[in-house]
């Protein structure tokens, strides 16, 4: 195989795996908590997982404009899926973090994917389940080399 038919297979690929991808996220989106929108979702998630953070952390996290996450925080807060608490030491900054009700709700929502993602899985071949389990450790590395 010359070097140009290789990189032609691999950008086939790389649009293959990419468009896969995307419609995957996209059903699985669909397949969260009712009720609440994905960048809700997305932003509890993150709260979540990092653990108290102010505003600022979470914009860098999530990569949108302050006032914009300032909005989704406002609405986490309303609904009651996270709390905002001033810094004890700096009156001017406010820490975020998700509420026992918030981390149920991604609970719920993580499981329900899950569960969407294990019917799928049930027609499927032990050969192909030992494809995804490998091909899952090269997504992860491939996420992690992108950071």
């Amino acid at each position: 195989m010359t070097t140009a038919s290789a990189t032609t297979e691999t950008t086939a690929l790389a649009s293959r795996l990419r468009l896969a991808v995307t419609r995957l996220a996209r059903k699985l989106r669909q397949e969260a908590e009712p009720g609440i929108t994905p960048s809700l979702l997305v932003a509890l998630a993150s709260i979540d997982r990092g653990g108290p953070m102010t505003i600022g952390d979470l914009c860098s996290v999530e990569q949108v404009q302050p006032p914009t996450m300032s909005r989704i925080v406002a609405a986490l807060v309303e609904t009651g899926l996270a709390v905002r608490e001033p810094d004890p030491l700096d009156r001017r900054v406010a820490w975020v973090r998700a509420t026992p009700e918030g981390v149920k709700l991604l609970q719920r929502s993580r499981k329900r994917k899950d569960v969407y993602l294990a019917k799928g899985f049930r027609g499927l071949a032990p050969r192909e389940l030992a494809v995804l389990e490998e091909a899952a450790g090269i997504l992860e590395r491939l996420v992690e080399a992108g950071r």
